[in-house]
């Protein structure tokens, strides 16, 4: 059964993900610059969907994931999850099956 159904199993949450906000630190110089910050730590299902994007020219593929964890008013675009050493940037949320138990977070894979 796809996260689509109409009925999500809880039991398909096995991904424990940090949930992490953008903070500014000061730096030597007296400038600023962005770091993250832990929130809360989260158990989510991830599952991948590849996405076309279309830039200038040429169309890219672009890395993206669907991830479903449970309900959580902490948990809007611009954070981000990180399961071990891999990073969700979250692009989208929206209620699964509009039932508030679980959030369906769209989310494109930060790659180095």
């Amino acid at each position: 059964m796809t996260m689509r159904g109409p009925y999500f199993h809880p039991g398909r949450l096995r991904h424990e993900m940090v949930l992490e906000e953008p903070v500014r630190v000061a730096d030597a110089l007296g400038g600023q610059t962005e770091d993250w910050q832990a929130v809360a730590t989260l158990w989510g299902h991830l599952e991948p969907a590849a996405s076309v994007v279309s830039r200038a020219d040429a169309e890219e593929a672009e890395i993206s994931h669907r991830v479903v964890l449970r309900f959580d008013t902490r948990v809007w675009r611009g954070r981000r999850l990180r399961s071990g050493g891999r990073i969700f940037d979250i692009r989208a949320v929206r209620d699964l099956d509009e039932t508030g138990r679980y959030l369906l977070c769209l989310t494109r894979e930060e790659t180095s």
